[in-house]
């Protein structure tokens, strides 16, 4: 029963354990309504001598696990990001947040760091699965990590990346792989990369109710096409190409851009001249916002690889996680890990009584 002052919620299924002074037993509790003075009154059965009080069933668990998603009645709980959300901090001039993930711990440091937006981009093949570059990854594994994602990233607005050849072949097509990634990958939008030439395709896919972010600039899945990873737009004519594909894509509906390797000047000009935020990656912070990958401000990478100009490096988690690693092996080889505060006692008495069995039984 209640405690004195405590109003009782009716249950469509309540599962209590008894107390392990019993033997397991679950009772099944059909919702009924009682009066107030009777809730608020103490049951004398449940605590008499010959029955303990029956306690609400809990898993202990002895292994890794994740803490539970703060209640959402508690002050410091996030709001859950919306595109109202996102289109009031781009109308206030407020810069928007955006980092990528691509598992479910990338994702819970996302979301507890703030971030307005996370992004499960394809650059997750070359960081996260050791792929030469973005163009081999492809639709399956792109769902199976927004999937992680999604676990893990409960406040931020969640964009998939659509990797190369879900998307090209025809708008038909590419409304079919939107689709998966919000009914599979649950995340929010998709982003898509090309300019102008995919405006109807991008039409489709918002006609569909998808959200859509364009990606112009230095797009990575065609980077064959241009020659590598080069900068675009610094020429008059390579800026007013992508001020067209701006354009066009905005009319075919996106909500937002990304801009990629690009002057800084020429990005914030064009973001002035669109209607909907921009965000920057290597592209200056005259955009609307600013989107790295994780792995690379984290520092989660190995000493000598290449990290483009853009990237801030704001942490060494590859450098910690090493030195910690490698004290742990020292540890382990000296037999000082696991030392007794890191383990599970037994009583003397037990113990003594397995000792005497074992020998019993091996003496047979």
């Amino acid at each position: 029963m209640a405690a004195p002052g405590v109003t009782l919620r009716p249950l469509s299924r309540t599962v209590l354990t008894a107390s392990p002074a019993l033997s397991t037993t679950t009772l099944r509790i059909v919702p009924r309504r009682f009066p107030q003075s009777l809730l608020n009154r103490q049951s004398p059965s449940l605590h008499s001598a010959s029955r303990s009080p029956l306690v609400p069933h809990t898993q202990i668990r002895h292994s890794s696990y994740h803490s539970p998603e703060p209640s959402p009645n508690t002050p410091n709980a996030r709001k859950k990001v919306t595109m109202t959300t996102l289109r009031n901090l781009y109308k206030k001039g407020e810069p928007i947040a955006m980092i990528t993930a691509h598992d479910f711990p990338s994702a819970r440091a996302a979301d507890e760091s703030g971030m307005d937006m996370v992004l499960v981009g394809d650059s997750l093949g070359m960081v996260a699965m050791g792929l030469e570059n973005t163009t081999e990854i492809v639709m399956e594994e792109m769902l199976l990590h927004c999937r992680s994602v999604a676990r893990g990233a409960k406040h931020a607005f969640l964009v998939g990346d659509l990797p190369m050849g879900s998307y090209e072949i025809s708008p038909e097509q590419a409304v079919g792989s939107a689709l998966r990634f919000i009914k599979e990958g649950r995340v929010h939008g998709v982003k898509i990369e090309g300019g102008e030439e995919l405006a109807p395709t991008i039409k489709r896919i918002t006609q569909a109710g998808i959200p859509v972010v364009g990606h112009i600039g230095l797009t990575p899945q065609r980077q064959n096409a241009l020659g590598g990873f080069r900068v675009q737009g610094k020429t008059c004519v390579g800026a007013m190409k992508i001020l067209q594909d701006a354009l066009a894509l905005q009319e075919a509906g996106v909500f937002m851009f990304v801009f990629e390797a690009m002057p800084p000047e020429v990005a914030a000009l064009i973001t002035s001249k669109l209607k909907v935020p921009t965000i920057g990656i290597g592209a200056g912070n005259g955009c609307s916002g600013q989107v790295l990958v994780q792995v690379d401000m984290t520092g989660n990478f190995q000493p000598g690889r290449f990290i483009p100009k853009f990237v801030k490096k704001y942490a060494d988690v590859w450098g910690e996680a090493t030195r910690g690693m490698i004290q742990y092996r020292e540890e382990v080889k000296s037999r000082e890990f696991p030392s007794p505060e890191y383990t599970y006692p037994i009583s003397k008495e037990e113990l003594a009584k397995f000792e005497k069995t074992v020998d019993e039984m091996i003496q047979k």
